[in-house]
């Protein structure tokens, strides 16, 4: 199945300063950062349920990105996937839930 992937700006935003971060380390390695999350978010919407699940209404689970230590947060619906944070491994978790009552885009 694949579901339409809405990525909230709050995600916008992590994913930026993160890729442009890994830019600055070594050229290419904002692109490779930017692939991990693409890979990341394939694997959430072939398999969501596969991951780990944080709340149940709604539906939010983690997907670990691979080769970076980032964390996707999405709510899983059975037409699309909310992405709401993607964050450092080492940062604490709460930073997400107040992403899950942000209004989705166009409301």
């Amino acid at each position: 199945m694949s579901r339409q992937v809405i990525v909230r700006s709050t995600a916008e935003a992590d994913i930026a300063a993160a890729a442009l971060w890994y830019e600055q380390q070594a050229q290419g390695l904002g692109r490779r950062f930017l692939d991990s999350v693409q890979d990341a978010l394939r694997r959430a919407d072939t398999l969501p349920r596969a991951h780990l699940l944080l709340r149940r209404k709604p539906e939010v689970r983690r997907v670990l990105t691979t080769g970076f230590p980032y964390r996707v947060f999405f709510i899983v619906e059975p037409e699309r996937l909310i992405v709401l944070r993607v964050l450092h491994g080492a940062r604490h978790e709460e930073p997400w839930t107040g992403a899950v009552s942000e209004p989705p885009p166009g409301a």
